[in-house]
Order: C-alpha cells, then sequence, then structure tokens
C-alpha cells in the first residue's frame, strides 16, 4: 500500500498524519489516548484504504503503550523510530529548527514513505513470548533494585555496625539471606544485637526458615555480635538503627519481588514451546532462558541470519574503516537486557560446556582479555541457538564444537 502514517504520541493525546507515496498530507488529526481515540484513528485509516488484508504501516517514537499494543494487535506493521533519527530527518525539511507535533507526525510518516526498508518494524511475537517479556523484564529490574538496596543497606551497615557485616560475609548471599534480614530486624543496632541471647537467636533463624544447625550457627553469631567493635555516639547510633530499618524495609521489598516474579516467569516459560530448545543449551536455565526469550521474541522473520541476532545482543565487533584507517571494537549500540543475560549464559557455560570451554581458552590464548573472550563465545553460542530455533533443533556438543568433541574423544 502507498499510504502510510505517521504518529506524534504524548500523554494525553496524540497527532495523526497520513500521507501517500508523492508525500502529500492526505489527512491530519489529533486524538486522545483512549478508546474513542483509537476508534477514530482506526476510522482515518480505513477511510485511505486500510484493509485487514494490507494494512496501513504506522511510524511511531515508542515500542511500548497502550496505543502500540492496540495496533500491534490489528496485526499491522508498527515502526519504533529512534526520536534522535526522527530529529535528523526533520533537518532534512526544516534548517530553521522548527518544530510542531503535527510536523513531527509528518516527518515520521515521511520516514516510512522513504526508507521503510531502512527500519525494523515490531516482531509479530505470540501473545505468550509477549507475556514472558513483561514477566522476565520485570524480574530482571527487581534483581538490579534488589542490588541497590543491599549496597544502600551495606553502606549504611559500615558506618555503624560493621560486626553485622562480618557476621554475614561468609554466608551465600550476605545481608540479602533471610535469616541476616531477620536477624537485623530483631537487632537494628550494635547494643541491640549484643543483648541477644543464643536462645532467642535461635529462635530468629527458625522462623527466617532455616533448619540445620541452628545452636552452631546462633553461637557463632552471638559471639561476632560480643567482640570488641568501635561504635558511633550512643543517639547518632539509634538514629543509625532507624535508618538501617528503613532501609532493610527497602530490600525486604525488592527480594519479594524478584522471587515472586521469578516463579512467575519460569512458569510462564516453561509453557513456550521454543522452552525446551532453550534449556538444552549449556549455561540456560529456566530463569536466563526466560530471559533471552523475552529479548529475542519467537518471531522468526525477526532476524535474517544469525548476524543480525549477535549484532542485536552486541555480541558481534563493529568496524570503523576510513582510508588507511581501520578498527575494530565492541558494540556499544546493543540490546542491554539481552547483553546481559548474555554474560551470565557464557560464564556459566564455561563449566557446563567441555567445546565452551575449550573456545574461550583458545580465544584467550590467541590474545583476547576475558572479557573479548567471554563475549565472543556468547556470539558463538547465539548462532547455534539461532540455528536451533529456525530449525527446531536441541542443542548438540559435537555439532557445536566439533574440534573440541573430536579432541575430548582422543584424549578418553
Amino acid at each position: 500500500m502507498d499510504v502510510y502514517c505517521g504518529i506524534d504520541w504524548a500523554e494525553d493525546h496524540h497527532d495523526i498524519a497520513v500521507v501517500d507515496r508523492d508525500g502529500q498530507l492526505l489527512a491530519r488529526r489529533r486524538i486522545s489516548d483512549d478508546a474513542a481515540g483509537l476508534a477514530q484513528l482506526l476510522g482515518l485509516l480505513a477511510g485511505h484504504g486500510d484493509t485487514p488484508q494490507d494494512p496501513i504501516p504506522v511510524a511511531i517514537e515508542t515500542p511500548r503503550g497502550l496505543l502500540v499494543a492496540c495496533l500491534r494487535a490489528t496485526g499491522r506493521q508498527v515502526y519504533p523510530i529512534n526520536p534522535m533519527s526522527v530529529a535528523r530527518y526533520r533537518d532534512r525539511h526544516s534548517v530553521a529548527g522548527r518544530k510542531s507535533d503535527h510536523g513531527d507526525s509528518v516527518v515520521l510518516a515521511g520516514v516510512l514513505r522513504t526508507d521503510i526498508a531502512m527500519h525494523r518494524p515490531l516482531p509479530a511475537d505470540t501473545e505468550l513470548a509477549q507475556a514472558i517479556a513483561v514477566l522476565a523484564r520485570a524480574q530482571q529490574d527487581a534483581v538490579w533494585d534488589r542490588t541497590t538496596a543491599h549496597n544502600k543497606l551495606r553502606s549504611c551497615l559500615r558506618e555503624y555496625f560493621p560486626a553485622f557485616l562480618a557476621a554475614f560475609a561468609d554466608a551465600r548471599g550476605g545481608i540479602t539471606r533471610p535469616e541476616a534480614r531477620a536477624v537485623l530486624a530483631a537487632a537494628p543496632t550494635p547494643a541491640d544485637a549484643a543483648k541477644l541471647t543464643v536462645t532467642q537467636l535461635r529462635a530468629i533463624l527458625k522462623k527466617a526458615g532455616r533448619s540445620r544447625a541452628l545452636d552452631t550457627e546462633a553461637t557463632r553469631i552471638r559471639e561476632a555480635f560480643r567482640t570488641q567493635q568501635m561504635r558511633q555516639l550512643p543517639l547518632v547510633e539509634q538514629a543509625m538503627g532507624r535508618q538501617a530499618l528503613a532501609l532493610l524495609g527497602q530490600l525486604d521489598a525488592a527480594c519479594a519481588a524478584a522471587d515472586d516474579l521469578e516463579h512467575a516467569v519460569t512458569q510462564s516459560f516453561n509453557l513456550h514451546p521454543d522452552a525446551g530448545i532453550i534449556t538444552s543449551f549449556p549455561g540456560l536455565g529456566a530463569l536466563t532462558g526466560a530471559r533471552v526469550l523475552a529479548e529475542i521474541g519467537d518471531d522468526r522473520s525477526r532476524f535474517q541470519d544469525a548476524k543480525g541476532l549477535k549484532a542485536y545482543a552486541g555480541a558481534a565487533p563493529i568496524t570503523r574503516a576510513s582510508g588507511k584507517t581501520r578498527s575494530v571494537t565492541r558494540r556499544r549500540v546493543k540490546n542491554n537486557r539481552l547483553n546481559a543475560a548474555g554474560y551470565i549464559w557464557a560464564f556459566s557455560a564455561l563449566t557446563a560446556s567441555p567445546g565452551a570451554r575449550a573456545h574461550y581458552d583458545r580465544r584467550k590464548d590467541a590474545g583476547d582479555r576475558h572479557a573479548a573472550a567471554q563475549r565472543n563465545l556468547f556470539g558463538r553460542l547465539l548462532g547455534c541457538l539461532h540455528h536451533c530455533l529456525i530449525t527446531g533443533q536441541h542443542y548438540d556438543e559435537a555439532t557445536a564444537f566439533p574440534a573440541a568433541t573430536k579432541q575430548s574423544r582422543r584424549a578418553a
């Protein structure tokens, strides 16, 4: 269809422009951000030839929101255009720097008219994949919030209660462990902690969920709290204890949210048809696999080849060449969430896959630093994942790393 639509969105209204293939403005309208506005938009598009078989493509500056979700539900292609790109397109038509909401909607429609092949529409992911994406991203945000809350609480405790940090320094999870948070809630200051008895500590640990070596652990914590340590002034210590309790509340909420969302995302991920293929890869469990699926989706036409997926994830290097100058550096513009999941994936694969470990060691021997070698391994695994998802196969170590597999067989 030779008709294109541009939408300049705002919080309470949206400006619409419809242009033809010659750039002539066919219609313009401002709609409200509600069901009535959506009906006006769909009616406007229908009046210019929009049909379910041949929908008019839409360009907008955001990939999310109710308007975008409803437009995607109609089966049309929705192109999220980066606002920086829109600004560059705007400069092609107005050197004076003039800007308006209606003008931006015309510019967005013009982007599709002239360069639709240069932009990527939102993928046609299934409803389940979109739901997994919401839960996986929320869980990842909760984990980052938990880390932030942990760091704030730890910084506060260092100022007046270092003995508490020392008491749980060797425990996995540190002060994020349920028993550590329960003890701090019962005794937020060194003075309160020194008064705790073994019986009281044992009851606190048991209530927090610990079931093994309760007496031993309670005795260890009591001795740690009663060791000689530097102290703040009494009133300052009490004030900092109240501050720690406030920060502890934030940490408790972040931990609860991360755990609840982890259960929800893994439950939804296990229902997806691609879950078996994704978790067949070494280093990919249900949670990390859900994060990977959330970012790559299940639209098989989204990436034409493995190179596009690697570039999207930041696993492919970027080359800059001009004259006799040529440089190859890591890619900074990428999907940060997929890249973060890839770091965990590649790191876990080092111990779960002999082939992955051999590939990493080979890159290190060639001169790569740890981050570069791990990023290269991530790219290799992404290429294998792309192939397996397209062909419907599960991961096979001998196919993914044939050289390492043959070498291990010879050694055996």
